[in-house]
């Protein structure tokens, strides 16, 4: 019997949905979504065009994954919208323009929370904030800074971002930054964390910000683990062991991860989640070799340069690709794969969601915030209880932050002594 609970308590499978009818585990699923807090840690926002006339979040006509109708019908109770600047020059001409463009986008949230929807949102620096906004009926809007590189060379800019709102930033996007390295595939810059990033990371730790490991590499994920003095998050990563890319985490990872204290909340962007037909990786990149075609997503753009009959034999060619190592569906259910496999790897109370919807998430079944649900009823099927649900859909992120919270208080009440 002992070890049977100790069995559940792991793989977090406590209630039997065997004997339930579809019907009857889309009621229970409801039932536990309404309770729950539900949260998104990483959705991408456009420039500082967005919360305007032309991109409006508020209207029912504004095409993104994330809007607020979209939130409203799913269910979805809050997000932390990113503030994310590509990776450009490691020089001073190069932070600038990284921080101008940091600064539009946080004036674009401030304007949606404070100008244009007051009433339907309201932006959140603590985890009490978030709690008392979502009983009101409000979403909650919270930020993110996805690269450090606006921060320049300037330890400054890490405590101005926390006053504009910022609660967690990913040190590094898909190339270096001057804080570390990135999991892109390319010759490493710092070896790991530079010796700024590692002062960034402290004044994280002291400010009480969230470090977030997505899209750094393997190195710098094990400098941060063993400089930081509070729990780290992954803010919309997936798991390596089911899908090999570098942006996801290894199984050694995901239990430092938890040893840490922290979370990996798992991102719904197909290339990161998909399982792949032996052989058709190396057939397509062949294909794309034989027509002089970049590696990766890159190639699709490229198609485009083609001309019309070289076009037509590239698709042709896919399609006898296609008919003999088939494409294997990424959906909801694949999504909810690598929650389980988190969950198995971790436990139950490092486990979360984050969607990278609007910078490419999105998967039949969870394509935008008004299905959140079909999660839910996922984790319902595969027999998740309502604890467990309500720890995956925003408790875990909210623990982790107060304790990032108790930390920092600490931190500063040291340097007052």
């Amino acid at each position: 019997m002992v070890v049977l609970l100790a069995a559940l308590t792991v793989n977090a499978r406590q209630i039997d949905v065997s004997r339930m009818t579809e019907d009857q585990i889309v009621a229970y699923a409801k039932r536990i979504h309404e309770k729950a807090l539900t949260l998104d840690t990483h959705v991408d926002i456009p420039g500082g065009s967005y919360a305007t006339p032309a991109r409006d979040p508020g209207s029912e006509d504004y095409r993104a994954k994330c809007t607020l109708p979209k939130m409203e019908k799913g269910g979805l109770d809050g997000v932390f919208l990113a503030v994310f600047v590509g990776q450009g020059a490691l020089d001073e001409e190069g932070y600038r323009n990284a921080y101008e463009s940091a600064m539009g986008k946080f004036d674009a949230v401030h304007r949606l929370t404070g100008f244009m929807y007051p009433e339907r949102c309201e932006l959140a620096v603590t985890p009490d904030e978030v709690e008392r906004i979502a009983k009101t009926g409000k979403r909650v809007i919270m930020i993110g800074i996805e690269n450090g590189y606006p921060i320049g060379m300037d330890l400054s800019n890490v405590e101005w971002f926390y006053k504009l709102g910022t609660r967690y930033i990913t040190l590094s996007h898909s190339g270096h930054s001057q804080i570390c390295d990135s999991s892109g595939p390319r010759e490493p810059l710092h070896n790991g964390m530079s010796e700024f990033g590692k002062q960034v990371v402290a004044e994280m730790n002291r400010l009480g910000i969230m470090a977030d490991v997505s899209h750094i590499a393997e190195k710098s994920y094990w400098d941060l683990i063993e400089i930081t003095k509070a729990p780290i998050i992954a803010s919309h990563s997936g798991c390596r062991a089911l899908t090999d890319v570098g942006r996801n985490l290894t199984d050694d990872q995901l239990r430092a991860l938890a040893k840490n204290g922290g979370v990996i909340q798992i991102v719904a962007l197909a290339d990161y989640l998909r399982k792949v037909t032996p052989g058709r990786d190396e057939a397509i990149e062949a294909l794309n070799a034989e027509f002089n075609l970049p590696a990766g997503r890159a190639a699709r753009r490229a198609l485009q340069e083609l001309t019309e009959e070289k076009l037509a034999e590239y698709n042709a060619k896919m399609e006898e690709i296609n008919e003999k190592y088939p494409e294997i569906p990424t959906d909801v259910k694949v999504y909810v794969d690598h929650i389980d496999h988190a969950v198995e790897v971790t436990g139950i109370n490092h486990v979360g969601i984050g969607t990278d919807f609007d910078g490419g998430g999105g998967v039949p079944g969870f394509n935008d915030h008004s299905e959140a649900l079909n999660v839910t009823v996922e984790l319902v099927r595969r027999g998740y209880s309502e604890e467990d649900i309500i720890k995956i859909w925003g408790g875990n992120l909210l623990r982790v932050w107060r304790e990032v919270e108790k930390v920092a208080a600490e931190l500063q009440k040291g340097d007052k002594n």
